[in-house]
């Protein structure tokens, strides 16, 4: 086992993804975060900008996602709909591959011990 700390394998990983997911997401010509702001809308999970508020880029997404037809204010249309499930094959596809060989629960205890660590800085650092 590696001895390079969190910090490492969390910025190596999310370089990855950064390079790695625009494959997937090459035949609709869509960038990464273009995908989260419409998984967000199509999941009915509210304001895209408070879902994803650590990133940048969700203005310029939701501009270029209602040039395309596929949103009207923070609605998706029936075009955006259909391109969203099919997108969604690529992307699921794709997380199938970067977590092979890590089980549901493993996924599931490193989201929440991530969480928690989050939780932890969030409330020691910022008031």
């Amino acid at each position: 086992m590696s001895q390079r700390m969190i910090g490492y394998w969390l910025k190596h990983l999310d370089e990855l993804f950064e390079r790695a997911l625009p494959a997937a997401l090459a035949a609709h010509d869509l960038s990464r975060r273009e995908w989260q702001v419409l998984n967000v809308l199509a999941s009915g999970d509210g304001d895209p900008r408070a879902a994803l508020e650590p990133f940048d880029g969700v203005d310029d997404a939701l501009r270029g996602l209602a040039m395309r037809g596929w949103t009207t204010g923070h609605q998706v249309t029936d075009e955006g709909r259909s391109a969203h499930a099919a997108i969604t094959e690529h992307v699921v596809r794709f997380r199938r591959q970067a977590a092979d060989g890590v089980s549901p629960d493993e996924y599931g205890l490193t989201v929440d011990v991530l969480r928690r660590m989050a939780a932890n800085l969030e409330a020691a650092y910022t008031a």
